[in-house]
């Protein structure tokens, strides 16, 4: 069964506020050596034998339903 991974990130120069929230914390706990945080987000899609083009199948899924196209970039890996 081919497994295919998708990482949605926000695009470069878009705020990402639950890093910022992360990094604000870390400063207040004392871990004050951290430059920047970002966050992103992986699915991993377990696709059934037979599909005829599964990557195709997960592409689409991913710029219809998991990824804004106007904040976030996304990867897949297989």
């Amino acid at each position: 069964m081919p497994v295919i991974s998708v990482e949605i990130k926000f695009l470069p120069g878009v705020e990402d506020p639950e890093a910022l929230t992360i990094h604000k914390n870390l400063k207040l706990l004392g871990y004050s050596g951290i430059k920047s945080l970002k966050t992103s987000k992986t699915y991993t899609f377990d696709i059934e034998v037979g599909q005829s083009d599964p990557h195709a199948m997960v592409k689409e899924i991913s710029e219809k339903l998991l990824a804004n196209p106007v904040i976030q970039s996304y990867t897949i890996k297989e």
